[in-house]
């Protein structure tokens, strides 16, 4: 048995390289098909379960799709807006209360979110280090975007620009880290949370000016006109709120009128919950209220139909590669018959010739069967976060 051991490894170690390439491909056609099963079921059990800690959003006329992924993701870039007098109306039925969302803008790649602390209670986020956001211009952010971008309480953020030329001026906002959340393994661990009115400067809706009755600020007067006071192109608009500089923040015109991406409705139960979404349905052409579960699952139909073909692709591909590689062992088979002749000439018996010959097609199927357990071990525990990354580099 020691001298069959012995020619088995010699065999195997002269055509390590065909045997390596058998390995590889089988390995992929075990491993593929149901590392594809395991991401779409993983993928779908995180969606269905943000969409069912979240039953209903309002938002403007449009996409219920991109209505549904912007709210519960933050991943639309450029929005529809409601007015933020709809958050009163939300009120005025008697039905439900509601969170303003603001998602238009971003930091390195990371949602801004323009909301209020009620938020945070709602989605039970904990605050590892520091305190909610409390003052204008103060971030919380989540433990991902703390991870990534090296920042801890006290650090900043700043607001990237939507364009390179800004001719209306509005320049990058830089916001303090007042807090970091803890991990909520959810997409608000890459959200940085503001606000709302935050984010309403960041749009330039809101705005600081340098004081003009100081003497420092007297050259960039260019009229006065009784308590008026006209500035050239020189005053600057501040792009960091401070203590200092927090009683100029203004803004003009009225709340109401200014934007939000989408409302998110808390309602006591059930029966208030149909009782909203026939309201909006019957008395608003301007506003839609969706499902998020119905929205979520259609997507995730199609996600599994796409799903079947890849997976009947894979199976056609495996089939394949299962006859490539039983020619190969065949051919094989036939090259080596000057070898079992040599065998059988030196007294080798009929059976320790067969498990010789067996040697290649039984360390290809062990390896390849250990290599493919192995992935799918790890696809089960890393594939999705590893995705995450892929999507969000």
């Amino acid at each position: 048995m020691g001298d069959l051991l012995y020619l088995s490894v010699q065999y195997i170690r002269h055509h390590k390289l065909k045997l390596a390439v058998l390995v590889f491909a089988i390995t992929l056609v075990g491993w593929l098909p149901i590392a594809v099963q395991i991401i779409v079921d993983q993928t779908a059990s995180q969606l269905l379960a943000r969409a069912d800690s979240t039953p209903i959003v309002i938002g403007a006329r449009g996409s219920p799709l991109e209505l549904s992924l912007g709210s519960l993701y933050f991943s639309t870039r450029t929005p529809e807006t409601l007015n933020y007098a709809e958050l009163e109306k939300v009120a005025a039925t008697g039905l439900a209360t509601g969170i303003p969302l603001y998602y238009r803008f971003h930091s390195q790649q990371h949602p801004i979110v323009g909301t209020t602390p009620d938020y945070l209670d709602y989605r039970k986020l904990r605050i590892s280090t520091g305190r909610p956001f409390a003052l204008l211009g103060e971030a919380v952010i989540g433990s991902k975007v703390a991870d990534e971008l090296q920042l801890s309480v006290g650090d900043a953020v700043i607001s990237s620009p939507e364009s390179v030329f800004d001719i209306a001026g509005v320049y990058p906002l830089k916001m303090p880290v007042v807090g970091i959340l803890e991990p909520a393994f959810s997409p608000d661990d890459n959200a940085i949370f503001v606000d709302i009115k935050t984010s309403w400067v960041i749009q330039g809706l809101g705005h600081g000016h340098q004081d003009l009755a100081n003497k420092i600020a007297l050259g960039q007067i260019l009229k006065k006109d009784g308590n008026n006071l006209v500035a050239n192109a020189s005053v600057k608009q501040y792009n960091e709120i401070t203590a200092d500089n927090i009683d100029s923040f203004h803004f003009h015109g009225e709340n109401s009128l200014r934007p939000i991406s989408a409302i998110i409705p808390l309602t006591a139960d059930d029966k208030a919950t149909a009782l909203l979404i026939g309201r909006y349905q019957q008395e608003r052409d301007d506003v839609q209220i969706v499902r998020s579960q119905k929205v979520i699952s259609e997507l995730l139909d199609t996600v599994f139909t796409v799903r079947d073909y890849i997976v009947a692709g894979i199976a056609v591909v495996a089939v394949a590669t299962a006859i490539v590689a039983l020619l190969v062992f065949f051919l094989s088979l036939r090259l080596r018959r000057g070898e079992r002749f040599t065998l059988a000439r030196i007294g080798a018996s009929r059976e320790q010739i067969i498990l010789l010959m067996a040697t290649e097609v039984v360390t290809v199927i062990l390896v390849s069967g250990a290599l493919s357990a192995m992935l799918i071990l790890l696809t089960h525990q890393y594939g999705m976060q590893l995705l995450q990354q892929l999507l969000l580099s």
